[in-house]
């Protein structure tokens, strides 16, 4: 199974959205779960229709990505921290009214340690989880210590890991994720090093080592979608099928070497 990340650059509707990720290929898509990002040009909530539409285009719906900007707030005794703190519980909700399996989370980064108010947040929105059934993955970004720390600390089978190899390279290239949180890993974004923003392109275009990741993933006992988090940032000279052809065909090589 071939999965991509919905939102990759491009200012289209859900619809020919969805209509050209299937054609290209893919199994299914990763949902940005907000407004953000321009999203909003669509009209207030309109990610809250992706769901409806590309199930009508026939993709599977892997797991959505919750909203990000505010996650360092998280463990603030404060309104930014409620905030932050209730958006994840409603995405729990929403992951269940849609019928998404899993929702991928930014921990605050290594300024913003995790306090005894973030253990707290974290073992609810795993209680909300376990009552729902929603698997909650929670990614590598610049947050090995409270990543670390709250997989640790929290004793649930729905609080697991979500491993993406251009973060890794990017942050913590001496560290090895996989074997600390391989067991509990529930989602993975694959993109590589390459372009102005040094990550997020596609395999094959950057210096990562692409065999020996694939061959870490399928040690870990990883059997889900291979992934594609890839954005068109340093490919505007494609036209949107392009781009997606070729994210297909990269997904395609990496699926060869699982």
């Amino acid at each position: 199974m071939i999965t991509i990340y919905d939102w990759f650059g491009c200012r289209l509707s859900n619809k020919e959205r969805f209509q050209l990720i299937q054609e290209a290929g893919f199994d299914g898509v990763l949902l940005w779960w907000s407004d953000g990002f321009d999203r909003d040009c669509f009209g207030k909530n309109d990610y809250r229709k992706g769901p409806q539409i590309a199930r009508e285009a026939g993709l599977f719906i892997e797991n959505i990505h919750v909203p990000v900007h505010g996650e360092n707030s998280l463990w603030l005794d404060n309104l930014d921290g409620e905030t932050v703190f209730d958006s994840y519980l409603q995405c729990i909700e929403d992951c269940s009214t849609f019928e998404i399996p899993t929702m991928v989370v930014h921990l605050p980064n290594e300024e913003n340690r995790c306090n005894t108010l973030g253990l707290e947040r974290m073992k609810r929105i795993a209680e909300t989880a376990e009552r729902l059934g929603v698997n909650v993955a929670l990614e590598n970004l610049w947050n090995y210590s409270n990543l670390a720390y709250v997989l640790e600390q929290v004793d649930s089978q729905r609080i697991g890991f979500c491993y993406d190899c251009g973060h890794h390279y990017r942050y913590y290239p001496e560290e090895d994720f996989l074997s600390m949180f391989g067991s509990r890993m529930m989602a993975i974004h694959l993109h590589d090093n390459n372009g102005s923003h040094a990550q997020h392109g596609l395999p094959y275009d950057g210096s990562l080592d692409w065999s020996t990741i694939m061959k870490n993933i399928t040690a870990a006992n990883y059997s889900g979608p291979i992934a594609i988090e890839a954005m068109n940032w340093d490919y505007e000279h494609l036209s949107v099928k392009e781009f997606l052809h070729k994210a297909y065909e990269r997904a395609k090589k990496l699926e060869a070497l699982d």
